[in-house]
């Protein structure tokens, strides 16, 4: 089963290093759940994690995450110090402190630059992850961590990438600038513009007819054949 677990992760961290140039060492940004869920099954995440990814990871998360953790006091108390030893990336929300949820959310957007894992137990937050491409999602289960296989939404962005439907407007402008440059739009243009000539007279129809022969043409073969039968016959 372990070992099984192991290839999955492995096929799905090729998927994002391949189609969304993740690299080492891999930032994983935690919630609060995700650090309770791993005191409860006695996961070592600094030590168990790089493992599973295969790779350096950086563990972090964010103020809000943070003091959202204090204000639900003793129950989450083990959490917090937990998260304590990460490191603390900066968010948009110095002054006014929101949920874990929702700055974890705004750490993602434009595309997610960053290329931040998200750690998480909350289902409502993970179904968001999931409506982003190219942002992977960890989460416990069984004792074990696991990496959730790349959404719908990331499977679709790639295969738009690979029609390339995906070219930014400034390079569509450069490859026609280019074409222009070359002369290759004008060449394109002739190409369609030529229309199909018409073909040859059909080389069947162009055969000689075989003349009749004519009572003339007749006459002197039967004359040929009379002096034969004269000749013969003296």
């Amino acid at each position: 089963m372990k070992l099984t677990r192991q290839k999955h992760a492995k096929k799905n961290m090729g998927f994002y290093k391949n189609n969304f140039h993740f690299r080492e060492p891999f930032q994983v940004l935690l919630d609060g759940t995700f650090c309770q869920a791993a005191l409860r099954n006695k996961i070592q995440i600094r030590e168990q994690l790089p493992g599973y990814l295969d790779g350096a990871t950086q563990l972090c998360t964010t103020r809000c995450v943070l003091k959202e953790l204090e204000s639900l006091g003793k129950a989450l108390y083990g959490a917090k110090l937990i998260a304590q030893r990460f490191q603390v990336r900066n968010c948009s929300h110095h002054k006014d402190p929101v949920s874990g949820s929702v700055c974890l959310l705004s750490m993602i957007e434009e595309g997610n630059p960053h290329h931040f894992f998200i750690a998480t137990q909350d289902q409502d937050l993970a179904n968001k992850v999931k409506k982003k491409a190219g942002v992977p999602l960890l989460f416990i289960i069984q004792n074990t961590m696991v990496l959730d296989k790349p959404s719908p939404k990331s499977l679709a962005f790639v295969q738009k990438l690979q029609m390339n439907q995906l070219v930014p407007e400034h390079q569509k402008q450069s490859i026609v600038q280019l074409k222009e440059n070359e002369g290759l739009s004008k060449q394109e243009g002739e190409k369609r513009r030529k229309r199909k000539r018409a073909g040859g007279p059909n080389p069947l129809s162009c055969l000689k007819k075989k003349k009749k022969k004519t009572q003339e043409g007749q006459e002197p073969s039967a004359e040929k054949k009379k002096r034969r039968k004269r000749k013969r016959n003296r």
